[in-house]
């Protein structure tokens, strides 16, 4: 027996939309280009409530107003982002210049320069040297 095939329409069919991702710049531009578009057609009626003009303006005037958040807190970010870096520089030199006056002031082999950390100059493992063996020919 064979198996039953069905022709699906593509103008009937709609695929899954992933919303996840962002639409690219060039298609929302068709976008609002197509809307502009509309606005010149005068004798448009629809019985879709999604594809009526007052829906398209209020989904384009919801998206605009959407990138204009996104906008202004990714430049909230990026400015939070540059404070906090410079914070930790800040910080990191504070500590490197902390470690030079401990080091100044207790040296190098003292607990205080231990506890800091830094390693005690008498516990560090001195290098063995390799005796070098003599190859006979």
């Amino acid at each position: 027996m064979g198996t039953l095939k069905m022709y699906i329409h593509p103008y009937l069919y709609m695929p899954v939309q992933d919303k996840t991702r962002r639409l690219s710049s060039q298609l929302i531009s068709q976008d609002i280009t197509s809307l502009h578009g509309l606005q010149t057609i005068s004798t448009y009626n629809t019985t879709r409530a999604d594809a009526s003009v007052e829906n398209l303006q209020q989904a384009y005037q919801t998206m605009l107003a959407q990138q204009q958040a996104e906008t202004e807190k990714l430049t909230l970010y990026r400015a939070a982002a540059d404070g906090a870096r410079l914070a930790e520089w800040e910080f990191h030199n504070a500590v490197l210049a902390m470690k030079e006056v401990i080091r100044g002031q207790y040296g190098s082999d003292s607990d205080q320069a231990q506890a800091v950390g830094f390693k005690k100059k008498s516990e560090r493992k001195r290098p063995n040297r390799k005796k070098s063996v003599a190859i006979a020919s």
